[in-house]
């Protein structure tokens, strides 16, 4: 998303952005700034999806550290006020929550539990049941907020997702999540550099968080084809940071690798392109072999403009040693397709929309994603989002999944928050989307 197009939308000033950042994106995309003071009165009146409403009040509290921050306010029982932590309660306030009576070894006993994932999604594509999904998911914002301040400091202008609304998120039925992180945080200084060691650790708590308890972590790199804003263009530098990265993780199965988020304006007509498939055979270099790898487009990789923006003809040209390549696209449903908006065009927009991608992905025979889709709550974006997971699971044979945009800890009340147990999106879409999983 772009910066413009939000803070026009909500009328904010500059000053609003002193608080931490979060970029969104798409066909013209949005920000959403996080705001200090939530509404207590939409808090209050949020109610909790109904599958998941018990779980909100048991949730067992997997191991933390002061780098992976449980900081959102989580209920310590379905019946008590649900309250958003501010920006500055953020850092230091503890997640309020009532533990069972003992927590998952989630992490300890990750190898088994990824062998056992791994089996699972490698077979699922294809036996996945009709009218169902093989993965739906959230993205989990956090360590990309704050692109206007970098490397930035942590608990300022950048978070970590919170693993205890992760959790929440993974007990009623979730099994995605797209983590999304800065290439100037991770390589600080240049492209080439090594990798920050602090950074690369609080991420990774994250992602083994994930993957040890049996769901598929989405590695991204939010940054539009660019570094410290100047374009992308060199595919050895791309590939060596890919190259890099994919090896702390080679052998984490549920680990899924996506190249970069939203490329837009760039130089040529095949840059992108050349970008995906340097990210691709670095990754393999790497020996990360059993892992899928998602590629996104140009023109913010939409779905409804796949092939009027020539990714139809440039994507085409990826290829992967190991067949595990999936096209990402975004899909957003108000009038510019940019997801700022809780308005959406139509009850029928959702899969009118995906229809050129759809057929795309038959025509050539290949895997699609929905990477990034939101609506507002209201009764034609409901509609919507049903009719656009109804087209995905009716061709479940070419397209793998959906994430909704968009969880984590410093939402606040934005259109399309989920975090669990306050996000108005949370609130009324979680029973929606878990219906969809195989």
């Amino acid at each position: 998303m772009r910066f413009t197009n939000f803070v026009l939308a909500a009328g904010l000033t500059a000053t609003a952005f002193a608080a931490p950042v979060a970029v969104r994106d798409e066909d013209d995309s949005c920000v959403a700034d996080y705001d200090e003071t939530t509404s207590a009165a939409v808090v209050a009146q949020t109610t909790l999806p109904s599958s998941t409403a018990a779980v909100v009040a048991a949730t067992s509290v997997a191991p933390s550290s002061s780098a992976v921050k449980t900081s959102a306010a989580v209920v310590a029982s379905s019946a008590a006020s649900p309250v958003i932590a501010s920006s500055s309660a953020v850092s230091s306030a503890a997640a309020v929550v009532t533990p069972a009576s003992s927590s998952p070894a989630v992490v300890s006993s990750s190898k088994a539990a990824v062998a056992t994932s791994a089996a699972s999604v490698a077979a699922a594509s294809s036996s996945t049941t009709a009218g169902k999904l093989q993965w739906i998911g959230a993205s989990e914002s956090g360590a990309e907020f704050g692109q206007t301040s970098l490397p930035g400091v942590v608990e300022t202008d950048y978070t970590f997702p919170n693993t205890t609304a992760i959790q929440i998120l993974i007990d009623g039925g979730m099994n995605i999540f797209r983590v999304p992180f800065l290439l100037e945080r991770m390589a600080q200084s240049s492209i080439t550099a090594s990798l920050d060691a602090t950074y690369l650790a609080s991420y990774k708590e994250v992602i083994d968080y994930i993957t040890a308890a049996g769901a598929s972590a989405v590695m991204e790199a939010h940054n539009y084809g660019r570094y410290d804003s100047a374009i992308i263009t060199s595919t050895s530098d791309f590939g060596g940071f890919w190259g890099k990265l994919a090896t702390e993780f080679a052998d984490n199965s549920n680990v899924i690798f996506d190249c970069n988020n939203e490329f837009h304006d760039e130089p040529t007509d095949t840059i992108y392109a050349e970008l995906n498939q340097a990210c691709v055979t670095a990754i393999r270099g790497a020996g990360a072999t059993s892992q899928y790898i998602f590629v996104e487009g140009t023109s913010y990789t939409g779905a409804w403009t796949w092939v009027s923006s020539g990714n139809s003809v440039s994507m085409l040209n990826i290829t992967d040693p190991e067949d595990k390549l999936v096209y990402e696209f975004h899909q957003y449903l108000d009038s510019d397709g940019s997801g700022t908006s809780a308005t959406c065009v139509s009850s029928t927009i959702g899969a009118e929309r995906i229809a050129d991608a759809t057929a795309w992905l038959k025509t050539n025979n290949l895997k699609g994603v929905i990477g990034e889709f939101a609506g507002g709550v209201n009764a034609d974006c409901e509609s919507a989002i049903s009719g656009m997971l109804d087209a995905l699971a009716a061709d479940n044979e070419y397209w793998l999944g959906a994430l909704w945009w968009g969880a984590g800890p410093w939402w606040g009340d934005y259109i399309y928050a989920f975090e669990p147990p306050t996000g108005a999106a949370y609130a009324q879409y979680f029973d929606t989307l878990v219906s969809y999983v195989a």
